[in-house]
């Protein structure tokens, strides 16, 4: 199999592939180069396949990175270890450099809920340690409130025109809102609903309100990783929660000179979060 368009199968732990004899030979010092040569002893040819008793399914990124010379790990990737361990023995300097790399890149998100239950009213706030993820959740999150002066009737709330009204945004990171009905200003008190989207529901009630919103969490990959009392005599409870998200992946051109040489760039792509 010495030319580079030939095609050769590999089983790898179980796990078939098929690739050209030139994507193998991409780095000449690695494993998989020397191994079509023959007298590796952690190669062997069965039934005409090279078989090689290792991680089947980690075996996709590195194949994929002989092809590509690119390293593209799912978002939700968090086996850096094990691959690493795959890049080394395979003898690929390279793709080892590039998952320390892209390891740094991993971002993990810190998500803050404070819940506020007062009698007729619900106080919320939220942060992110992330701020693009704060706004596209201050884009979903939909406040709507009546005319002052109009008590609450659950048999025509609907009849009623509700004017929306903007998010408190303390800052880049957080946003305050509420539903319920406010007394504190006497005769003007108001009556405000919250809609999360897609959710179309308006919900006064602040206990469905964070059901909602809690659900709607960890529908986009959060993680909720504790719960407390900040204030037992103001009813204020927090929600923490937590997610692993890669905002970008490593785009590698490698000059004949190696990782180190000036043919070598580094490239940062927005990656889709997988929802």
């Amino acid at each position: 199999m010495s030319k580079k368009t030939d095609v050769v199968i590999l089983n790898v732990g179980g796990m078939k592939y098929s690739t050209f004899v030139g994507t193998l030979k991409r780095y000449q010092d690695s494993k998989l180069s020397r191994a079509l040569e023959g007298g590796d002893p952690d190669f062997g040819i069965v039934n005409g396949q090279i078989f090689i008793d290792r991680d089947g399914g980690l075996f996709r990124y590195i194949l994929d990175f002989l092809r590509t010379r690119q390293l593209d790990l799912p978002a939700a990737f968090t086996d850096y270890d094990r691959l690493a361990r795959e890049a080394e023995f395979y003898n690929l300097p390279f793709l080892v450099e590039l998952l320390g790399q892209a390891r740094l890149k991993q971002r993990l998100e810190i998500l803050e809920v404070r819940y506020s239950l007062q009698e007729t009213y619900s106080f919320f706030r939220v942060f992110c340690s992330c701020n693009n993820t704060i706004e596209t959740l201050a884009g979903r999150v939909m406040v709507f409130s009546e005319q002052p002066g109009q008590s609450w009737n659950h048999s025509s709330s609907h009849q009623r025109p509700l004017v929306p009204i903007p998010l408190q945004r303390p800052s880049h990171h957080d946003f305050i809102f509420q539903c319920g009905t406010d007394y504190s200003a006497g005769d003007e008190f108001s009556t405000r609903y919250v809609s999360i989207q897609p959710d179309e529901r308006k919900l006064i009630n602040g206990s469905n309100v964070l059901g909602l919103l809690i659900d709607t969490l960890l529908r986009e990959g959060f993680c909720l990783v504790s719960t407390r009392t900040v204030s037992p005599n103001e009813k204020i409870e927090c929600y923490t929660f937590e997610r692993n998200r890669r905002t970008e992946h490593l785009s590698i051109s490698i000059g004949q000179g190696g990782l180190s040489s000036p043919g070598v760039h580094f490239q940062g792509e927005k990656s889709q979060t997988r929802r």
